[in-house]
This record gives C-alpha cells, structure tokens and sequence, in this order.
C-alpha cells in the first residue's frame, strides 16, 4: 500500500486537528503542517506553536516552509533545526494571491534565480531532509518543468505534485496529463495531490500511476477523515459510520477548543471550521443549518441532529 500523507491547509490543519484525527482515525503516514513563514522578520506566534514539539508528541508529522528567496529560507530552515527537525518540506505550490504576489508558494515557480537559491542551500545541508510541494507553475504548465533541470540537480526526498496552476487555484480539476508530463521529466521520486475524495478517487490514481511514491490528501481528508483508513482497508465505510466519527472527532475538537477560547463567539467562530469542507458528507440541509447556527447552543443541537 502507497503511504498516504495528509497535506497542510492553513486554518484547518493545525496540531489540535492532527493530533485528534491520529488518535481517533489515524491511516496517514504523516501529517505535514500549514506553512511557517517569515513575516515582519519574525514568526507569529500562533504559527510558532503549531510546530512546537511538545504540541506534537506521538503525532508524525513534517513541517512546512514558504519562502521567497534563499535568506527567508535559511532563517526558517535554522529555527526548525533548533527545534530538533531533520526533515522540512518546502511549499512551491500555495496559490493564494496573498503570497504568490511577493514570489512565494507557486509564484517563486516564476523566478527560477530564488529557486535556485534554495536549491544551493539544500545541498548544503546534508544534515537535513527535504522534499518539495509544488504546482505546476504559477500561470502556465512551463513554469514547473522547467525548474526540473534544478530540481532534479537537487537531493529531494520527494515532490508532491498538485497539478494545476497557481493561478487557477482549487477551480476546474486536476490536469493529470499534465502530471504525467511532469512525471516523465522528473528524477524524484513523486508524490500525487489532487482532487481525491473518495477511495474510488485514490485507487484510479495509484493505477494510473503506479510508480508513485505516495499520495497526499488535502481537502478530501478533511471533507472525510476516514479517507485514508478506508483506502487502508480497501473498504468504504458505510455513511453511519462516517458520520459518528464526525461526531466523535468533532466532540473531541470542541472541548479542546473550549479550554482554550475564552467566549462563545470565538469559540463558535473557531470550532465551526471544522465541518468547512463536509457539505457532501453531511448534506446540503444538515451542514446549512450546523453552519449558519446563531449560538453555541443551536449549533450544537444540528449537530446532534447530523445523522
């Protein structure tokens, strides 16, 4: 069985999340974290924790970075190796405007000369393991394939491959042709991502490929956090079951968020993200009213309803 990884979605997938869904769930090989990222010359403070060790304990997971160019990127690298990492794995992908516009995630895919900058610093540290998530390019398939001549030039434990454009975001589907393009130019190993949502989803990728090193899911995890020990057994689960794992993870985010969110408000606010991407799983009528619930009381009560 290809391992299956968990990708980072900033917002979603912070170490509360990780650590119920592998305790609760579990069928990933690791889980990587939503990026670190240098800003005002520092780190937020919210997004230091989440890397914390202690935060982390017994939970496999890979941190991630984002970076513009090679100073950004050694300042990130040096204060996760002093937190005890040995293995970073670099965002090239992140399509959000936020940090495309300021050459980070899939917009350094544009910049071959900041690329390079990493990749030069990636050899140097021999100490350290590195993979890389990227798109196909920012605003045109040639923009990854032509960083290949770099890439493969580099030590990479892996690349996880989304393909689509930066500048597409999560609109249309994945281009898997153009994956294959990738894959034939390519002299890592590689790691799919991509529009996965059901195991039907996962084995049609794993046949379509099969020299894959793995496949990583985002949204479809999070849409269904069984996935992955479905895909595992080879069975799906029946929808009841899926849903009372709903409830019992979601039980479990809510009173840990509840020791940590002062007021009800905020705590809504927070703990609703949860069911963000679960209006297939839950139905439109169900996650409409979980979503759109006035108080902590109401929203507690449709989910009780959820069946």
């Amino acid at each position: 069985m290809l391992p299956l990884y968990f990708a980072p979605l900033q917002g979603f997938t912070e170490d509360s999340y990780r650590r119920i869904h592998h305790e609760l769930v579990g069928g990933v090989t690791a889980y990587y974290t939503p990026f670190l990222r240098l800003e005002h010359k520092g780190i937020r403070t919210k997004d230091a924790r989440d890397v914390r060790p202690e935060f982390n304990a017994g939970v496999p997971i890979v941190p991630q970075v984002i970076a513009k160019d090679g100073e950004e990127f050694t300042f990130l690298v040096n204060y996760l190796t002093e937190l005890g990492y040995r293995e970073i794995d670099v965002n090239m992908g992140c399509p959000f405007p936020l940090q495309t516009r300021h050459g980070r995630g899939a917009g350094i895919l544009q910049h071959p000369e900041c690329v390079t900058q990493i990749a030069e610093i990636i050899r140097q540290r021999e100490d350290l393991t590195f993979s890389i998530k990227m798109r196909l390019g920012l605003t045109d398939e040639s923009e990854g394939i032509s960083l290949l001549p770099i890439l493969n030039d580099t030590p990479l434990k892996h690349i996880t491959l989304h393909p689509r454009l930066g500048s597409q975001q999560y609109n249309g589907t994945a281009d898997l042709d153009a994956f294959a393009r990738f894959a034939e130019k390519t002299t890592h190993r590689l790691i799919y991502n991509g529009d996965l949502k059901t195991p039907a989803d996962v084995h049609a990728i794993a046949t379509r490929f099969p020299n894959l090193a793995g496949i990583m899911m985002g949204r479809g995890l999070l849409a269904r956090p069984s996935l992955a020990q479905e895909v595992i057994e080879g069975t799906e689960w029946h929808r009841t079951k899926r849903i009372a794992l709903l409830k019992k993870m979601h039980d479990h985010y809510h009173a840990h968020l509840a020791t940590i969110i002062p007021g009800e408000a905020q705590l809504l606010t927070k703990v609703r993200t949860f069911w963000e991407y679960m209006e297939e799983e839950c139905g439109r009528k169900a996650w409409k009213k979980i979503m759109k619930a006035g108080s902590l009381r109401n929203y507690l009560n449709a989910i009780n309803e959820l069946t």
